[in-house]
């Protein structure tokens, strides 16, 4: 669903029943259709991803729930947008609400991003203003505060190797795009 009004979309995270995830997407698709919220409310994704396991002997691909008993919603906060998905049959809550009629905080970007590239789903492509031979310095992750050198990027998996000086010796690493910053 594209709305017109783009500006001010924002990822939340409503919690549902366990195992009622798909009818609680389902629910908050048909009302956003009849009541005309659609540009306000853009995107229902229940958090899944595929597992491979083998049974008798045969691979077979499992699709499992990464979350089981929440769906993200992409919208635009407004008052009626908020009333229509908090008073969908199922959906329990928006999570970063403190109750009290309080509106909930929306997902960081940075909490969103990976949940929706490990699902195949790409947001905005992150702008790089570094490549490869530069030195740049990590901001987020595992390895925040330590610098290196860009040996390689994946625009599509939205990754870089990085050579990372430990133990007095050059160790590639692989940083997500988002949490790279061109060293000065």
């Amino acid at each position: 669903m594209a709305g017109m009004n783009d500006e001010g979309r924002q990822w939340y995270v409503v919690n549902t029943y366990s195992g009622h995830e798909n009818k609680v997407k389902e629910n908050i698709l048909k009302r956003v259709e009849s009541m005309g919220i659609q540009d306000c409310l853009f995107n229902v994704v229940i958090p899944e991803h595929v597992e491979t396991e083998i049974k008798d002997g045969k691979k077979i691909n499992v699709t499992k729930n990464m979350f089981p008993g929440y769906v993200l919603v992409e919208m635009i906060m407004t008052d009626e947008a908020w009333y229509v998905v908090r008073n969908t049959s199922g959906v329990t809550g928006f999570i970063g609400s403190s109750g009290g009629g309080a509106k909930p905080f929306p997902l960081a970007r940075h909490e969103i991003e990976p949940i929706l590239r490990n699902m195949g789903i790409t947001t905005n492509d992150v702008k790089v203003a570094y490549d490869v031979g530069d030195e740049v310095n990590i901001m987020g992750g595992p390895f925040v505060g330590k610098s290196g050198k860009v040996d390689a990027i994946d625009t599509d998996r939205q990754t870089a190797r990085v050579l990372v000086d430990m133990i007095g010796r050059k160790t590639p690493i692989e940083v997500e795009l988002i949490h790279l910053e061109k060293a000065e």
